[in-house]
Parts: structure tokens; C-alpha cells; sequence
């Protein structure tokens, strides 16, 4: 896919990975919608990033958890810019033990609401201008608490919701793949631990001890945590570079998944046998 001149609607653009997604895909020469709900400076500063650099955009307050505000939003983007060509379905509320604590209700109910049920509003709205575009394509943003759960070291930064709704994220790119095809491409990235999500950059990671810390990592094959540079190259290259490629979940996690086992060498055998 060539991106000058496509319009893309980036969830979550007040700061962090939706932010900087969105300014690499409008550096890039496409037309962004842009939204935000809390984090008032955060968003105050995106705009004005926006609009001093000259992209052509459109940000929007929404709150994604309400259909009928996901509905004026597509309303406002179609008036702005009459279609859709991709989709960054970056919306999350994860409810790290290390701060939160002991589940209540209505903690289930805002992770649930905001990591799912807003992410399946979004792309409901978004499907007939995506497929209208003819050659459409839909990025969502996912979490591996989705394949680790709330094990290991990630145990304190992953809970038991967040873990089952990431999860059910999966089975939703599997589903929407079926809807969108043959017009409309639609793949998953399922990230570790990276700054701003989960790592370096949040209110959890702080809490850690350094030797919490330093577990994550060392269970991660790369001994590192992410960098939101890797995200933006994994998300372009499902854009532009993956023509034959839907209802695709990679996993960008530097081998977290995997773990820190070692593989023993090969036994000899016996032998003549």
C-alpha cells in the first residue's frame, strides 16, 4: 500500500505508542484522525504537535467505551475526509496488580468495556468505509498478557481481566479477518513489555524493585524491553508490506513468550541404536 495521500484513524493518539504511530504515519503523508479522552495535557500538546508540523488532521474527544460517541466520531470523519483506508485500533485500560490491587467490580467492568467492548465499536463502524476503500487495512493493538496470563514475572504488571480479554482480542482479529476479506486486511500485534506499555514509562514499573525488574528482562530472550520504534517499523510493515498477510497475531515481545529456558545439547545416544 502506498500511504500519501490514505487517511487512518489512530485510537488513543494523546501520547505514548498511539501518539507516536500516528505522527510516523503522517510524516509519512497520510491524513490522520486523532483521538484522545483523558490525559488533557498529553492531548493539548498532541494538537499542537500536529498542527505545527502542517499534517493534515482531525482530533477528536471521544470516549470509545459509548457507541453512540464512536458513532458521531465517524460521523465527524466522514465529513472531514470521506473514507477510511486503515485502522490503528490502539485502545487499552490494563489493570496492573502492582497498582491496583485486589480486583473489584468495577475495575472488571472499565478493563473489559475499554480493552474489548471499544476496540469492537470501533471496527463495527469502521468495516463499510474500510471495505469501501477496496484495499483496507486494520492494525489492533494487543497485550501477550493474552498468551502469559498473570505468570511469572510478568504476574505483577498482567491481571486475570486484562489476561482473558486479550485473549478474546484475538478472536475478534480472526473474526473481522473473515468480515473484512477480500478488501480489507486485518492483523493483530501482540506486544511485551515496552516503554509506555508495561514497562519503562508507566505508573507500575516504578513500583518494581529492581530486582522485579530486572526478572522481566531477563526472562525476555532479548534482554531488553521494547522501544516504540520497533512497534512503528511492525505496524508499517503490516500496512505497506504484507499484501498477502490477514488475521495474522505476531507476537513483538522479544521473546518473552518463550521464556529464559535454556535448550540442553543434544544427547549422544546410545550406542548402535
Amino acid at each position: 500500500m502506498k500511504l500519501i495521500g490514505k487517511k487512518a484513524l489512530v485510537l488513543g493518539a494523546a501520547k505514548g505508542i498511539g501518539r507516536a504511530l500516528a505522527l510516523a504515519l503522517a510524516e509519512a503523508g497520510v491524513r490522520v484522525i486523532l483521538t484522545y479522552y483523558d490525559w488533557p495535557e498529553a492531548a493539548k500538546a498532541m494538537q499542537e504537535e500536529f498542527a505545527a508540523g502542517g499534517y493534515e488532521h482531525l482530533a477528536v474527544k471521544v470516549d470509545l467505551r459509548r457507541p453512540s460517541e464512536v458513532a458521531k466520531l465517524f460521523v465527524r470523519l466522514k465529513e472531514k475526509f470521506g473514507g477510511l483506508d486503515i485502522l490503528i485500533n490502539n485502545i487499552e485500560r490494563g489493570g496492573m496488580p502492582v497498582v491496583h490491587g485486589p480486583y473489584t467490580s468495577s475495575q472488571w467492568d472499565l478493563e473489559i468495556a475499554t480493552t474489548l467492548k471499544a476496540k469492537w465499536f470501533v471496527f463495527d463502524q469502521a468495516l463499510p468505509l474500510l471495505k469501501k476503500s477496496g484495499n483496507g487495512v486494520a492494525v489492533t493493538l494487543s497485550s501477550i498478557a493474552g498468551i502469559v496470563g498473570r505468570s511469572g514475572p510478568a504476574g505483577l504488571i498482567f491481571n486475570d481481566g486484562y489476561a482473558a480479554v486479550n485473549r478474546a482480542v484475538s478472536s475478534f482479529t480472526e473474526t473481522w479477518a473473515r468480515q473484512g476479506a477480500p478488501e480489507v486486511r486485518v492483523n493483530e500485534l501482540m506486544l511485551g513489555f515496552f516503554e509506555t506499555r508495561h514497562a519503562e514509562k508507566t505508573r507500575g514499573w516504578p513500583l518494581l524493585t529492581s530486582e522485579q525488574q530486572q526478572a522481566v528482562i531477563d526472562h525476555t530472550l532479548l534482554k531488553r524491553t521494547g522501544k516504540i520504534d520497533d512497534i512503528i517499523k511492525a505496524v508499517f510493515f503490516m500496512i505497506k508490506d504484507a499484501p498477502f498477510m490477514t488475521g495474522s497475531i505476531i507476537r513483538l515481545d522479544g521473546g518473552y513468550s518463550l521464556g529464559h529456558s535454556e535448550v540442553p545439547p543434544m544427547p549422544e545416544g546410545l550406542p548402535d541404536v
